[in-house]
């Protein structure tokens, strides 16, 4: 039997979809589990205290405990790049993989390899958050070369709440941007109810539906060396490779 392969997950603490529903995707997969620690964040926001929730050195303690687990790749399983900016994900991902050992990636670096292997750079962007924080985003991907062709946002500064939407409410949103035809659909919240969405909506719109959850586990899998084609019914990405 191969060695096992671990894949460690940062998580917000007051998220409560992320756990589940990567579970639920790798449930198919033998010999990939995933481990979790959680660092404080409690809602979403550019104010001076929501932003001091994503402080480097918080991560990297909760991190330092989670690499006890000898892990195969590591992730910031959270979408603070997407409004603090890229470099600071990529920044983050460097000093991870020097305190654990384990190459790392965010859930928004994530996103952007997974547009990237779909060649998608008109998409489209569905998320639970504030204006000014949706705002920000689009910016941070229009600068990185992504053109946002159509948003639909809840303004809630969460983050518990995010978790209150029902699949339903993420669907509707998703269908409304879809009338853009976007190469590229990106339901981008950890804590936001998408993933199990994107096998059915992709065959009946025939457009990839990137959820945050899915592409976290799909590119910390191929960090760790582990084959992410394994995973059956959770949306194409899975069968997807990095762009060359």
């Amino acid at each position: 039997m191969p060695d096992p392969v671990r894949l460690g997950m940062l998580t917000p603490s007051s998220n409560t979809v992320l756990e589940p529903y990567t579970y639920a995707i790798l449930a198919g997969v033998p010999n990939v589990t995933a481990h979790f620690g959680r660092l404080r964040v409690t809602e979403i926001a550019l104010s001076d205290a929501s932003l001091g929730q994503f402080d480097h050195s918080t991560q990297l303690a909760a991190a330092e405990l989670l690499a006890d687990a000898r892990l195969g790749a590591i992730a910031w399983n959270g979408t603070s790049g997407g409004w603090i900016g890229f470099d600071a994900d990529r920044a983050l991902c460097l000093a991870l993989t020097d305190r654990t050992g384990a190459p790392a990636t965010t859930s928004t670096l994530a996103l952007i390899d997974a547009l990237e292997a779909f060649d998608a750079r008109r998409f489209a962007l569905v998320t639970p958050y504030l204006p000014d924080i949706q705002e920000r985003i689009q910016r941070n991907f229009a600068a990185a070369g992504f053109d946002c062709v159509a948003e639909r946002h809840l303004n809630d500064r969460g983050n518990f709440s995010f978790s209150l939407f029902g699949e339903h409410v993420v669907e509707g949103l998703v269908r409304e941007v879809a009338a853009a035809k976007p190469e590229a659909i990106a339901i981008y919240c950890t804590n936001f109810r998408g993933a199990t969405l994107a096998d059915r909506l992709e065959r009946e719109l025939g457009i990839p539906i990137l959820d945050s959850v899915s592409v976290t586990a799909w590119r910390t899998m191929l960090a760790a060396g582990a084959d992410p084609a394994r995973v059956k019914g959770w949306g194409s990405l899975f069968a997807r490779g990095l762009a060359a």
